[in-house]
């Protein structure tokens, strides 16, 4: 069984600082909960076949996970895969203009989780559906607070 968990909000910021912000990997910690460090293992910027370390915990274990860029449409959509783990998988950003200022960004993560992950993925889904939902939140207070303190990110 497969895991495949998509999460959207509008965010009141332009298209270019909303991509800009979340498909930069290095800024992963600043709004994902369960990201601790990200350490990029090709040189930035980010292009097609970067790869990032990231360390992160969920569900009160430890994850260590290498992302690779496999496709790449800046200010579109960013799609990153790993093969690590008992769990891998793949993660889509995209972002679409909504309206004057406004950038509405999808989140998508799915793959197939093996051994007993296997048998947790209804379980696992559901966690990883109120992860993202709150990772957004906090995105999108992140950016829309930025924009009224007048830093312009």
């Amino acid at each position: 069984m497969g895991v495949d968990v998509e999460v959207e909000c509008t965010i009141a910021r332009p298209l270019s600082v909303v991509a800009d912000f979340a498909g930069d990997p290095g800024r992963a910690p600043e709004w994902y909960a369960n990201i601790r460090s990200v350490e990029w293992e090709t040189p930035p910027p980010l292009t097609l076949g970067s790869r990032m370390s990231f360390v992160a915990h969920f569900l009160g274990r430890r994850l260590a996970y290498t992302y690779e860029v496999v496709e790449l449409e800046p200010g579109r959509r960013l799609v990153m895969r790993t093969a690590d783990g008992p769990f891998p998988m793949e993660t889509t950003y995209s972002w679409d203009v909504t309206g004057e200022g406004r950038t509405r960004m999808t989140l998508r993560n799915r793959g197939v989780p093996s051994g007993f992950a296997r048998v947790a993925a209804p379980a696992l889904e559901r966690a990883m559906r109120r992860a993202t939902t709150k990772d957004l939140a906090r995105l999108k207070a992140l950016l829309e607070s930025a924009a009224g303190a007048g830093n312009g990110r």
